[in-house]
């Protein structure tokens, strides 16, 4: 068994369905792929959530019809000569979005007096509505498979995939989910002359109540990986616009280095500090059942791209520069100059794990500690918090740059005209938070 990952990129247009489908017909092992929602298919149900939790009807139906027309419009260059039967699929699954908008708007109306009740409910609500994404993009896939002829069977997630019920950013159960996988696996319909092709949604599962849950933004990855530990893959692949993994994003700096090789520890601790290529929790599944994971360019197929896995020939030999956007910087001190690190530092971070902030950096002084942190919809409640016993400071618009591999005249030619709030360099790796965005090539 192989597991195959496809993000909304790949799968984005007609060109990129059809690509796929290609890929995947070369594989003649068992395979499952783990597909994302098409396009910007996630943020347009963003728009819908946020909207409806405005309390803007018509703003969240206007939006609604936005993932409408995406869709229609894809299935009518896939199908020149039809595809009336797809339509009224992805027709259902909006259907099921107004209903839930409509439920949603009528319990608004009666907790109207309880606000603090409706913010409690957003997640669920984020988590009920965006997972449609994935479900539309998993039956078109499927549906066209089997007009293609191919022999498939579409996976339901939020129900092999069991997770508690922290929405949006949901724990899984590996061991339920292990036995709702193989009772799946073991009433599947073989096929004679080559594997059995899954399809199966990324980033959402479900709780054993039936409710959809998320594993937070580019979940699928995370869900690849952990298919993989589930079933022993023989390995995952994700299929990328890009060679492999650089040591720097394309779209910022002009020159990049393909990294053929790299070490489950050097995924990680690049993941961790902001690159884009594989997302943080994707490492650990893979890592304790010793599958390689293995990064390839989805328009060049048959080029090898990277490769994660134990250990490497050789260390990583050329700078990596992974830029974090969108950070907010915190600096706590106390308000009276009593200041215990260790309790500090206990008080701070038990606010972040509650308001559910991602941190990048952590610095501390004698009487202050700084954090590095998303921006998120949970940043104003956690300040708020962290004000009524500290004095408070932070700034916004800002970036994290990370070198790791790191020397002075790599440090000085990427920083400089910089305006550099926070750095912290230790033995290989120097960090710099610095003010306004990314703009332009280095």
């Amino acid at each position: 068994m192989k597991v195959y990952k496809f993000g909304g990129a790949s799968v984005r247009n007609a060109e990129g369905i059809r690509n796929m489908m290609e890929i995947v017909q070369h594989e003649n092992d068992d395979l499952i792929v783990v597909v994302s929602a098409m396009g910007k298919t996630t943020n347009a149900l963003e728009n819908v959530v946020n909207a409806a939790f405005a309390g803007n009807q018509q703003e969240a139906f206007e939006a609604l019809d936005v993932v409408r027309q995406y869709h229609y419009e894809l299935l009518q260059t896939l199908y020149p000569t039809g595809y009336v039967f797809q339509q009224a699929k992805v027709e259902l699954y909006l259907k099921d979005i107004t209903e839930l908008l409509h439920d949603f708007w009528n319990r608004q109306h009666a907790y109207e007096s309880a606000e603090h009740q409706l913010s409690m409910n957003y997640d669920a609500f984020y988590d009920s509505i965006v997972s449609f994404g994935e479900l539309i993009s998993t039956h078109l896939i499927f549906l066209a498979f089997v007009k293609a002829g191919v022999p498939c069977e579409l996976m339901h997630m939020p129900t092999l995939l069991r997770t508690d019920n922290t929405f949006r950013e949901a724990k899984v159960d590996m061991d339920e989910s292990k036995k709702l996988l193989c009772d799946f696996l073991d009433k599947g319909q073989r096929t004679k002359d080559k594997g059995t092709l899954y399809i199966a949604q990324g980033f959402i599962g479900g709780t054993a109540q039936g409710e959809r849950t998320t594993l937070g933004r580019e979940g699928s990855d995370y869900t690849a990986a952990v298919l993989a530990n589930l079933v022993d893959a023989e390995s995952v692949t994700i299929w990328k616009d890009v060679p492999g993994i650089l040591n720097a994003d394309p779209r910022l700096f002009e020159k990049t280095t393909l990294i053929p090789e790299l070490t489950y520890y050097d995924a990680v601790e690049l993941a961790y500090s902001g690159a884009q290529i594989i997302h943080p929790k994707t490492i650990r599944p893979l890592e304790n059942k010793h599958i390689p994971l293995y990064v390839r360019p989805f328009a060049a197929y048959h080029e090898a791209g990277s490769v994660i896995k134990d250990t490497t020939a050789k260390p990583i030999d050329v700078p990596v520069y992974i830029w974090r956007k969108n950070q907010i910087l915190i600096t706590v001190r106390p308000k009276d100059f009593g200041f215990v690190l260790e309790e500090s530092l206990h008080n701070l971070f038990e606010t972040i794990q509650e308001h559910r902030l991602k941190v990048s950096l952590i610095q501390s002084s004698a009487v202050t500690i700084s954090v590095c942190v998303d921006n998120s919809r949970y940043l104003q409640p956690a300040i708020e918090e962290l004000q009524q016993s500290y004095a408070v400071t932070f700034n916004e618009n800002l970036s994290l740059l990370t070198i790791r591999g790191t020397t002075p005249a790599v440090i000085q030619e990427v920083t400089e005209g910089k305006n550099i709030l926070l750095s912290q360099t230790t033995r290989r790796t120097a960090r710099f938070v610095i003010a306004g965005e990314v703009r332009s090539k280095k």
